[in-house]
């Protein structure tokens, strides 16, 4: 039997980004450093405070400050895995919310031994990713192109119940939230699953907008403990912007480089009131 929790969420997800713009929480990252300063500004845009540092001797003071903590594989070398794990273990003696993004999972042995070892010694918030990535953290057989999903993957209005049966079959074994994104986006939390479709296909033309999504789900993990919602609030925030900048780009025809520039302008005008009427949003528990 399913059940609608439509109206609960669409309720709930608008007064989430008031409360990020009123505690601007603090959200520490440890990311690749290809989109280290996208992230910086979404975060600062949305209404968050940033902070990249990656060194492990700041991981103790870094974490203790910190709201929500992102660990991104995307640029992985020896020295950023260790600061990830201190650092993910830290949050998790604090009760601060971890965010996991497996950027290439399954393209090369580092990255998945990396993924899976975080996944093992950190109990993680949200995991957040491609649905190639997710499926190659669940052990799933996948193939990436590069650290796109790849095409054979892809989900789309008629393959959703795989899409979803992968992220419940996940949250259930970790206990957490599993946030895949692609043309329609899933959040599951053991037995709740939303599907998301707001966003634009330009999103796919820049470097860096799945990194950005994880940041913003981030932070509105900073102000919240239901990160169900910290998730779907995350994705339909990136979607509506990503619909907004290209409506701002399309008025000077312009291409991807403006396109960029107008994603963050759109994080930063972004209201609660265009979330309720843009947001395009179907959960149900089952």
């Amino acid at each position: 039997m399913e059940m609608s929790i439509n109206n609960d969420i669409k309720a709930r997800v608008p007064a989430l980004l008031e409360r990020v713009k009123e505690k601007k929480p603090l959200v520490h990252h440890i990311t690749n450093y290809v989109t280290v300063n996208d992230c910086a500004n979404a975060v600062l845009a949305i209404g968050g405070s940033p902070i990249m540092a990656d060194d492990i001797g700041e991981m103790h003071d870094i974490v203790s400050m910190a709201s929500a903590l992102v660990l991104n594989i995307g640029t992985l070398n020896e020295r950023t895995i260790e600061s990830m794990i201190i650092a993910g273990k830290r949050a998790n003696e604090l009760g601060i919310p971890v965010v996991f993004d497996p950027v290439g999972a399954g393209a090369t042995r580092m990255r998945d031994k990396t993924a899976n070892r975080i996944i093992d010694e950190v109990k993680l918030a949200v995991i957040r990713g491609n649905i190639s990535e997710i499926k190659a953290v669940s052990g799933i057989a996948s193939r990436t192109k590069g650290v796109d999903a790849a095409e054979e993957d892809m989900l789309s209005s008629g393959n959703l119940d795989y899409g979803k049966k992968i992220a419940m079959d996940l949250s259930r074994r970790l206990d957490c939230v599993v946030a895949i994104t692609g043309p329609v986006d899933i959040v599951a939390e053991k037995d709740k699953v939303c599907f998301v479709e707001n966003g634009d296909k330009m999103l796919s033309t820049i470097t860096g907008s799945g990194c950005v999504c994880t940041s913003i789900i981030a932070v509105y993990c900073g102000v919240t403990g239901n990160y169900f919602d910290a998730a779907v609030a995350g994705l339909i925030s990136i979607g509506i912007a990503g619909e907004m900048a290209r409506e701002m780009t399309a008025v000077s025809n312009a291409g991807s480089g403006t396109y960029r520039e107008k994603l963050i302008d759109s994080l930063y005008l972004l209201t609660a009131e265009d979330i309720q009427k843009r947001g395009k949003v179907s959960c149900h528990e089952t």
